[in-house]
Parts: structure tokens; sequence; C-alpha cells
């Protein structure tokens, strides 16, 4: 198995998404063309723990490979505990999360809080590749906490000095959450003084977006988010654009499938007692535009297992 983590425009990653890429959604994902794919954010403080909420976070198998563990926390002491932890368990990539900007996990001081504290993150990084080693850390964050005091740009040497193998940035700021547009030319700003690779977030919500994005700001892959949601075959149809080859079917057919496979790999690889309930929040974006996605949303939210969901998807095969 190649075990070097994937950092080229023609290797997208999936990104860390809050109680989606689960490792279900990660493998769908992957089978569409994801190179690399992360998981959701965990306390640093809940590994110390070991959690049980936090150990099902980090659920995997040998197809979720290369897999990046996200971690979260304010402090290096429990940053360096959680790394001791996830290496003893035998992960090898591993990402600060210093861009979510939810008040739950910015009060603490952690997520885009450290970013008003950017000493402190960057001593948080030079912990991490202490222990994992210089090309297995990278950060996701945002342009800064607010329009005021811009940080991206200042960081990028210190990061690249601290051991950080790649930067991913949301060029959006803390107290922007998602409103706005991402700011791309932010990106390209980056990419040009940074020593290590640069990976795109923000405001990739299609293959074209994506693909756009790339050319614009020559940025070294993507990190598709809201995108994956909406379409888990997004990572194909970007690499279809990138490599001239024609893109995938738009049908009702192709979606149903696409649903069809996302149901299949929740009930053959999550342990959670509310998998079949948590397609109902899902599910709903892959076929918010098809026509009638309105009424057949209304069917899904009502559905209570796997084969109500299954009977109420049969009608996309008959349009």
């Amino acid at each position: 198995m190649n075990d070097s983590l994937p950092l080229g425009p023609d290797q997208p990653w999936l990104a860390p998404l809050a109680g989606y890429s689960d490792l279900p959604f990660r493998l769908l994902c992957r089978t569409w063309g994801c190179k690399a794919a992360c998981t959701e954010m965990i306390s640093a403080k809940g590994l110390v723990y070991s959690t049980e909420n936090t150990m099902h976070l980090l659920r995997t198998c040998s197809r979720d490979f290369p897999l990046i563990v996200q971690i979260y926390g304010s402090d290096v002491i429990s940053i360096s505990k959680a790394m001791d932890r996830l290496l003893e368990m035998g992960f090898k990539y591993f990402d600060l999360n210093c861009g979510c900007a939810v008040k739950k996990v910015t009060r603490t001081g952690s997520g885009a809080a450290l970013l008003k504290n950017p000493s402190l993150l960057v001593d948080m990084i030079a912990v991490m590749a202490e222990k994992a080693g210089r090309s297995n850390v990278g950060i996701k964050m945002r342009l800064g906490w607010n329009n005021d005091n811009p940080v991206y740009l200042n960081l990028a040497e210190p990061l690249a000095g601290a051991g950080a193998g790649w930067i991913t940035l949301h060029p959006r700021t803390a107290v922007q959450m998602f409103s706005g547009r991402a700011d791309w030319l932010a990106l390209k700003k980056l990419k040009e003084i940074s020593k290590v690779p640069v990976v795109a977030s923000g405001d990739l919500y299609t293959a074209e977006d994506a693909f756009k994005c790339v050319k614009e700001t020559g940025v070294d892959t993507v990190m598709f988010a809201r995108g994956a949601l909406m379409d888990p075959s997004i990572a194909r149809r970007y690499l279809n654009l990138l490599q001239g080859r024609a893109d995938l079917p738009r049908s009702q057919i192709f979606i149903h499938k696409l649903c069809m496979q996302t149901i299949a790999n929740y009930r053959r690889f999550s342990t959670s007692p509310r998998a079949a309930l948590k397609l109902r929040s899902l599910l709903p974006r892959i076929i918010r535009c098809l026509p009638g996605a309105r009424e057949l949303r209304q069917r899904i939210i009502k559905c209570k297992d796997w084969k109500e969901m299954e009977d109420a998807l049969i009608v996309l095969q008959g349009r």
C-alpha cells in the first residue's frame, strides 16, 4: 500500500464534516474519487479519556486510507496526550482544527479561537509534528478571527517552520462563519508564499467551482465539504472535468443509484442504532435538485427504517 499523502490537483480530499464524515460516508466519497478523507473533528480531551463518542468517530477500516484525524483543543498538553493516544492506535496523519467557529468550540479557546493566539497555535503544530513527523501533520484554518486581524499570511512561515506538512485554508474569517463569499484571492496569496502545499476549502459546491478554484489560485488540491454532502460523486465529476472526460449523468436514475449506495454503506459500516434516522437529513441533500424533490423529502424524513427509505426512493426509477 502506498502510504504517502496525496497532494495534487487530481487528488481531491473530503473535508472533516461535523455530523457527516463518518466511516460510511467517507467510503462512499472514496468510491467516487476522493483520494484522502478526514474524520469529523475530535476533541483532544475526549481522546485522553477515550469517551464512547470519540471512539465511535475514530472507526475505520483498511479501505479508509489515507485517513487524516482532525483534532481540536485549547492547550498543548491535551494535544500532546491526544497525539500519543492516536499514535498508539495506529493512526498516521493528523490535522489541527483552527477553523470551526461554532460557539461551543470557540468559547473553550479551541477551533477558530486559536487564531487569536497564533503563538499557541504554532506550538500545537510543533508538538504534533514532533510526535508524528513533519509530513504527517497539517492545519485547517480561516483568514483570522475577524477582518481587522487577518493572520493567515503571517502564519505561513511559522507553521512551515514548526513542521506543518500542509495548510488547508477556508478563506473566510471566524466571524463570517459561512456568510458572504469565500475569498479565493486569499488562497492565491497564501500559495504564493507558502513553503508547504496549500489545500483549498470554501464555496466548492460543484465540480466546476473546484476546477475554477485550482486554475485561479494555483493551490495544490481541493477539499470538498458541503459540495460532497449535496453530491457524493462530486470528486469524480471534478476529476472528469480536470482530465477532459465526459461528465457523470445527472439523471434521476443516477441519483437513485447514489442514494442506494449511501443506504448500503450505512447498513454495512455504521454501528449506530440511529444510522437509518441519520439518512433522513443526508438523502434529502442528495436529491435536492431533482423535480419533485420537496415531496420526496417529506416522505424520506418520515421513514423509520431502511426498507421504508428504499421504498420511498423507488419513485426515482420511474421518472
